[in-house]
């Protein structure tokens, strides 16, 4: 279970978009949406199964597994899908998680672009 305060985000609508986001590309990894806790600030309450990572993960790996899905690499950790109007943001090495040579995408910051509505 996990936290989180929507910080990466400009709205909840952005959030619960990333969530949807991610459980779509992710089905096998999604969050499930308890509820709200809030104590000094308002927070979602996520469950997402567990991944026990078996080896480093490597970031090579990560952009070429994007590329060949049609995401392009922006700056570091960052990518962006032109057809599909979506950015993938923040897919460094303690949220892209290698489990017996699989990539497990388990911390995920999908924002929709204009072109997404278009």
């Amino acid at each position: 279970m996990k936290l989180n305060d929507s910080i990466f985000y400009q709205t909840w609508e952005d959030y619960l978009n990333s969530i949807l986001l991610h459980n779509y590309f992710f089905p096998h990894l999604a969050y499930e949406l308890l509820g709200f806790y809030k104590e000094d600030k308002l927070c979602a309450v996520v469950k997402q199964a567990f991944v026990k990572s078996t080896e480093q993960t490597d970031l090579n790996n990560v952009k070429e597994f994007l590329s060949v899905n049609g995401f392009i690499n922006k700056k570091n950790n960052d990518y962006f899908h032109p057809q599909l109007g979506i950015i993938l943001e923040d897919l460094h090495d303690e949220n892209v998680l290698t489990e017996e040579g699989t990539l497990q995408f388990i911390d995920t910051v999908f924002y929709l672009m204009p072109s997404f509505f278009e």
